[in-house]
């Protein structure tokens, strides 16, 4: 057994840095909203550190938690069946913004797609470990995680969420690649799976708008186009050093969603490219000191769970990236440790406090 040492501080300490410069961020972009449609500029900030409070205390008890003791299947399949009833829970309640992708209590609430994917890793790391001698299985091994796969993504495509389904996929097929799956077996869930994001994307009109958006914005810059035209325009004018903190405009009712979804764009306006690059640098640092505990984790289960979770959360930043900046198509997908969000940020956390709890195993 690996003697257990520190933690990873790099680790540790660029997503402190990620959730400061959040915290920041948040306020300059959310004041002005937040006394419009609150009559208080400190709302959102005020939640978000309550949120970043709570997301601490989990990730301090989750570093003091083996990893090891979530491998028991008891604890993998209790997961599985509360995210289950959580994913089908949402369609029984009242839409929020017009989906069904919030549980929402009052002022609280929480999206059950943030904590599917964590759910998914865990159920991965633990079931190919356990089929490890026969990986490659098509009945034992494969069919259960293309099952369950399957199943989560197909209800959080209808929420409708196709953005968090397709990233769930994709992290689960690296997980498995990374246990030993044969690439043919990825060329032919390919194969199969293309046609049907095809006709996900084309049967919905909003998803066609947006595809049209993003090859040509200017086609409709007050409609469809309109999110990433403003999101450029943030971008574009920050210059190397930005125009300053708090003094950024497009924030000012013309970018939508400029503390969430697109808070990065907020970040390249008032700080400029030495900031958006600092942002970029520590999700590298990030991806670094992750793939770092994956690889000397002692085992495959922490391997895996390492590898999953850091993947989880560099990916979603590559696609938050990608959309503000024009190299994906508009979608609803938060910063991690910087855009406002409470169970996003919260399980987030949690996530990289598994992760160093692993990084303290390490060979």
């Amino acid at each position: 057994m690996a003697k257990k040492v520190a933690s990873d501080a790099w680790l540790f300490f660029v997503t402190a840095g990620l959730l400061g410069l959040g915290l920041v961020m948040v306020w300059s972009a959310s004041s002005i909203h937040a006394q419009e449609q609150h009559g208080n500029p400190y709302h959102f900030l005020v939640k978000q550190v309550l949120w970043a409070c709570l997301g601490l205390m989990v990730m301090v008890a989750a570093m003091r938690t083996d990893y090891r003791w979530l491998r028991q299947p008891a604890v993998v399949y209790s997961a599985l069946g509360v995210t289950a009833i959580l994913l089908v829970a949402v369609f029984l309640l009242p839409k929020v913004n017009e989906t069904h992708r919030w549980l929402r209590i009052g002022e609280l609430s929480f999206q059950p797609a943030e904590l599917a994917k964590l759910t998914v890793i865990l159920y991965l790391a633990y079931h190919l470990e356990k089929k490890a001698d026969r990986v490659n299985d098509p009945l034992s091994s494969l069919f259960p995680a293309l099952l369950l796969l399957g199943w989560f993504a197909f209800l959080i495509y209808n929420q409708p969420d196709l953005g968090s389904a397709v990233t769930l996929v994709l992290i689960g097929g690296v997980m498995m690649f990374l246990a030993g799956v044969r690439v043919r077996y990825f060329a032919t869930l390919a194969a199969l799976a293309l046609p049907v994001l095809g006709y996900a994307v084309m049967t919905a009109e909003y998803r066609r708008d947006r595809i049209e958006a993003f090859l040509n914005p200017y086609s409709d810059p007050r409609g469809a186009g309109y999110q990433i035209i403003q999101s450029l325009i943030a971008v574009g004018t920050g210059g190397l050093t930005g125009k300053g903190l708090m003094e950024g405009q497009q924030k000012l009712f013309y970018l939508p969603y400029p503390y969430s979804d697109f808070i990065f764009a907020v970040i390249g306006e008032e700080l400029g490219l030495v900031g958006a690059a600092l942002v970029l640098g520590g999700f590298v640092l990030f991806l670094w000191r992750g793939i770092r505990a994956a690889w000397h984790a002692p085992d495959t289960f922490g391997m895996l769970l390492a590898a999953g979770l850091t993947l989880a959360i560099v990916m979603q930043a590559l696609i938050n990236l990608s959309v503000v900046v024009g190299l994906l198509p508009t979608k609803g997908i938060v910063l991690p440790f910087i855009s406002a969000g409470g169970s996003s940020l919260v399980l987030t956390l949690l996530a990289v406090g598994l992760l160093l709890n692993v990084s303290q195993h390490g060979s």
